[in-house]
């Protein structure tokens, strides 16, 4: 299916030479929510066996995404009712927000599961034209190696009525492997947080409200075949359990789009420590409000 709108420009021949910016990949994801300041033990353990990202400094990164869902917030549901095949459509920034404009890099994605492979599929693009393209449906002008991908997301769109639904943003430490490893890579994500309006990354003062305690922080080991079996011992040894989070949910959850599903992760599942008199004071968590406010990024 094609859909060309007025001043749409096609893919030209002489393009051909130009590199394509799509990028695709396949792995295996296993999650796990740990306190943040276990996250930082487990952190450090890690890097004796592995590298800091390139692209991650110390203390981390934003990366903030929009979320594309229908009306009646089909992807929402397909998540939760653990569809064997099911896709989320998003557009992703990384790095601080302030001073975002149309001509700043973002990437537009679909991340899909299959069964237990979890695929991403996305493009990078400025601002502006990624909006164009997911907000006004407009078939944006791309290379011959693009066009599957751009006329996908346009489908998409088009055919399930999509529109913004949800933001979520959180600060994120990732780790890569070496050697044998290198096909390894562990996030870190913390103050975890999102909105359910002001969908332009550009929006001086948005509202952002945390949608996984504050204290909490989620561990993602990601890797292309299987996960290496000194990863495996580090998680038995240190008890960390498998968790069913999404992001994406837990902000459609935390504003009210839809009822708390048993993925959801609440203040509840998950209570700060309570401080002793052997905890150090510089050391005891503060404990947060009911709805604790993430101000602004």
């Amino acid at each position: 299916m094609v859909f060309l709108s007025k001043g749409a420009a096609p893919a030209r021949e002489e393009r051909l030479h130009v590199a394509s910016r799509l990028h695709a990949f396949n792995r295996f994801e296993l999650k796990y929510l740990v306190p943040v300041e276990r996250a930082a033990e487990i952190r450090d353990e890690l890097a004796e066996r592995m590298d800091r990202d390139a692209h991650s400094p110390v203390g981390g990164y934003g990366v903030w995404s929009l979320y594309y869902d229908t009306p009646d917030l089909r992807f929402y549901w397909e998540k939760i009712e653990g569809l064997k095949f099911r896709r989320k459509l998003r557009i992703r920034h990384y790095g601080d927000l302030a001073g975002v404009t149309d001509d700043s890099p973002v990437c537009v994605e679909i991340k899909q599961r299959v069964n237990r492979v979890t695929q991403k599929r996305r493009i990078t693009l400025p601002y502006g034209t990624a909006r164009r393209l997911c907000d006004d449906r407009e078939l944006i002008e791309h290379a011959p190696r693009e066009s599957a991908f751009v006329q996908e997301v346009l489908e998409l769109v088009v055919r399930l009525n999509l529109r913004p639904t949800a933001i979520t943003g959180y600060q994120r430490e990732a780790l890569v492997g070496r050697d044998a490893d290198t096909g390894l890579r562990v996030t870190f994500d913390r103050r975890i947080r999102g909105r359910d309006r002001d969908f332009h990354f550009g929006i001086p003062t948005p509202e952002n409200r945390f949608t996984v305690p504050p204290h909490m922080a989620v561990m993602e080991i990601k890797v292309n075949e299987r996960t290496p079996h000194w990863i495996t011992d580090l998680a038995a040894r240190r008890n960390l359990n498998l968790v069913r989070i999404s992001k994406y949910v837990q902000s459609v959850e935390a504003f009210g789009l839809a009822p708390r599903s048993v993925f959801h992760i609440d203040e509840s599942d998950c209570p700060p420590p309570t401080p002793t008199d052997e905890t150090p004071l510089s050391r005891r968590p503060a404990r947060p409000t009911a709805s604790p406010k993430a101000g602004t990024p």
